[in-house]
C-alpha cells in the first residue's frame, strides 16, 4: 500500500513538471550548474595542499562526491517535501495531510520528488570514482556494496536531522532562523570529521552528527574506519531514527490545527 503510494506521488510530480518543461530542465541545469561551482571552490582550496589532517588529495575527492552524493539523493528524494514543514505547522495546512488516510509523515517526504538534482548524483558518483582511481583503490563487490550501504545510512542520518530541526515548531511560537542555523551546521558536513578535535569532536560525531555522514563511508572506501567505528555510525543511525519518530508523534500531539 504505502509503495503503491510514493509511486503515485512521484508519478504526478513528474506529470506536473513536465507540464512546464522549462522548469523541468531547468532544475536540472541550475542543480547542475551549483555543483560545478561548489566543486571548483574545492578544487581551488585543496590545489595547492598534499594532506588535510592525513588525508591524501584522492581522499579528500572521495570525501567531496562522498558529501554531494548525499545532498543530491536528499535533494531527490525529501528535501522538498519536508523543507516547508515549519510553514505547515504555523499556518495550519498540515490539516490537509493529517485528514488523508495515509501517514502525513509518508506523504510530506515524498510529494515533492526534484528530478533535477538526479545529475548531481551521477556526477559525484563520478567524483567519486576518480577519487579512487587516483587513490589507486580497487572497485570490488564489497566496497562498492559497503560503501553504498554506508552511504545510504548517512542519508537516512540526514533525513533524521532535518526532520527534527522541522519538529521544533510544534513546540516554539517562533522558529523563524531554522533554516539559517542549519545552513550554518551543514557546513561542518563539508568538513572531514578527522579535522575535528575536543569539544568540537563531541559536538559533530554525537549530539550533530553532521561529522560522520561523508567521513564514515570514505573512510570504508580508504579502509581506514575500524568495526566500531561503523557499528558507531549504525547505532547513531538508528537513534536517531528513533528520536525522529518519536519527536514527530509528539509534535503531533502538541499540534494546533487551523480549527482548533
Amino acid at each position: 500500500m504505502s509503495l503503491r503510494f510514493i509511486k503515485t506521488l512521484i508519478k504526478l510530480k513528474l506529470s506536473h513538471m513536465m507540464v512546464f518543461r522549462l522548469s523541468f530542465f531547468g532544475a536540472f541545469w541550475v542543480d547542475g550548474t551549483l555543483f560545478f561551482v561548489q566543486l571548483l571552490m574545492f578544487n581551488t582550496i585543496y590545489s595547492q595542499v598534499d594532506s588535510i589532517g592525513g588525508w591524501s588529495k584522492g581522499e579528500m575527492i572521495i570525501f567531496i562526491g562522498t558529501f554531494s552524493l548525499i545532498n543530491a539523493l536528499n535533494m531527490v528524494i525529501f528535501f522538498f517535501g519536508i523543507n516547508d514543514l515549519p510553514s505547515k505547522i504555523r499556518y495550519g495546512t498540515l490539516d490537509h495531510y493529517l485528514t488523508k488516510p495515509i501517514s502525513p509523515l509518508l506523504r510530506l517526504t515524498f510529494e515533492h520528488v526534484n528530478p533535477g538534482s538526479i545529475p548531481l548524483v551521477l556526477v559525484s558518483i563520478g567524483i567519486i570514482i576518480y577519487g579512487m582511481n587516483i587513490s589507486k583503490v580497487e572497485i570490488t563487490l564489497f566496497n562498492g556494496l559497503g560503501y553504498t550501504f554506508l552511504v545510504i545510512l548517512m542519508t537516512l542520518l540526514w533525513y533524521d536531522v532535518e526532520l527534527i530541526l522541522r519538529c521544533i515548531p510544534f513546540f516554539v511560537l517562533s522558529a523563524t532562523n531554522i533554516s539559517r542555523a542549519e545552513e550554518l551546521l551543514e557546513l561542518c558536513m563539508k568538513v572531514p570529521g578527522v579535522l575535528f578535535k575536543g569539544i568540537f569532536k563531541a559536538l559533530f560525531y554525537f549530539v550533530l552528527p553532521y561529522g560522520i555522514m561523508a567521513t564514515i563511508p570514505t573512510q570504508f572506501i580508504m579502509k581506514t574506519v575500524t568495526p566500531l567505528g561503523i557499528l558507531y555510525s549504525i547505532g547513531v543511525v538508528l537513534f536517531f531514527t528513533v528520536l525522529t519518530f518519536y519527536l514527530w508523534k509528539m509534535g503531533l500531539r502538541h499540534y494546533k490545527s487551523a480549527s482548533s
